[in-house]
């Protein structure tokens, strides 16, 4: 995970750049300070500028949460905007494409602004079906700003798309007893219908061990129907590393 400074940042990136793509990193930087107008000419040609890589090579994540090259040469652009970045965020969102677009969300974290507009970029991100952009909409800033029902369906959709809980910002320590039991419910649904259920759920439904749920889930045990009760051993057998 990226530290939310701008020096830890760009050494980051400055460690994945050749000389040609250095030089055009500077170039790009210069000319936004200079005109901050120029972003929006800027911001579409970063991946081919300085790549679209991993940030970290030797990174262990999933690529889907984990921030690329071009992800972190976009943040700081928009850091060099300095109070001009507010104006542009929105703009550059709603005309990019999707690496574009998660861009200006990784950037959230690093920049001032006002906090409808934040949340209003969040929303539009969670609200797609791009794992990428749901992803990066549940980073940093969401995991400060979000109230809790709305971040709480946040991580509702991680589950849904398959976006790994582990690697969402803030998820112990944003888990509510709300959330919690709507885990333990998504759990028991997807037992009742025979289906698998990923086992990062489980330590997000432990933080807070929802009674009513985990009784219904233990009950499929003993349901008639065997698919039931194969998708339910399978189900707590995942649950067993956090709960010896």
């Amino acid at each position: 995970m990226i530290p939310l400074e701008h020096d830890s940042l760009e050494l980051a990136l400055s460690a994945r750049l050749d000389a040609g793509r250095r030089a055009w990193y500077d170039d790009a930087i210069a000319r936004v300070r200079a005109t901050p107008e120029m972003i929006a000419t800027v911001f579409p040609a970063v991946g081919r500028g300085v790549g679209r890589g991993p940030l970290d090579p030797d990174a262990t994540g999933n690529p889907v949460t984990s921030w690329s090259v071009d992800d972190a040469a976009r943040t700081l652009l928009l850091v060099a905007l300095g109070d001009h970045a507010e104006s542009e965020l929105e703009p550059l969102y709603r005309h990019g494409d999707a690496r574009e677009r998660r861009g200006v969300l990784r950037a959230l974290a690093f920049i001032d602004l006002d906090l409808n507009l934040g949340l209003r970029l969040v929303d539009d991100g969670l609200r797609t079906n791009d794992v990428s952009l749901i992803a990066a909409a549940m980073g940093p800033f969401a995991a400060e700003r979000l109230d809790d029902a709305a971040y709480a369906q946040g991580v509702l959709k991680c589950v849904f798309v398959g976006v790994s809980l582990t690697e969402i910002t803030g998820a112990q320590e944003r888990t509510t007893p709300e959330l919690s039991a709507m885990l333990g419910r998504y759990v028991h649904e997807r037992i009742a219908a025979g289906r698998t259920v990923p086992a990062d759920v489980w330590p997000l439904i432990d933080r807070h061990p929802p009674a009513t749920e985990l009784a219904a889930i233990e009950a499929e045990l003993d349901h008639p129907h065997a698919d039931r009760r194969e998708a339910a051993e399978a189900a707590l057998a995942g649950r067993l590393p956090t709960n010896p």
